[in-house]
């Protein structure tokens, strides 16, 4: 597997979290996988972090259609290579998560499948 960064949502809905979970999944199991934190990522007015940011693709993995992700990172100058969105996603199936603070079963299914298909992003 390639090296990757993933940016995650990190709004309060209830996909932002289940694309968090789902990112650090992937993180943990595959060791040339990197996150970036969007938080600080978007604190960081002087751009300080921005040719780091530059050094391998990102897929931005979105929980909504705001896209935040992408715009947080275009606006930085930041190039995205492939983008996720976790809304989506999901709309295939007949699961979703309910809550932005705690995920239950049906959520966890919902990790699953955004974490399968970050997973095929990077292996394309």
């Amino acid at each position: 597997m390639k090296r990757v960064a993933l940016a995650p949502c990190n709004g309060m809905s209830p996909n932002g979290l289940a694309s968090r979970v789902a990112v650090g999944d992937v993180r943990k199991e595959h060791e040339n996988v990197i996150s970036i934190c969007m938080g600080s990522t978007s604190a960081d007015i002087a751009g300080k972090n921005n040719e780091m940011l530059k050094k391998q693709p990102i897929i931005a993995i979105n929980g909504c259609a705001n896209n935040c992700v992408n715009t947080i990172l275009e606006n930085k100058g930041i190039e995205v290579d492939k983008t996720l969105n976790a809304s989506d996603i999901l709309d295939d199936f007949d699961v979703s998560v309910k809550d932005a603070f705690r995920l239950d079963d049906e959520a966890e299914s919902c990790v699953e499948i955004i974490k399968n298909e970050i997973i095929k992003k990077i292996g394309e």
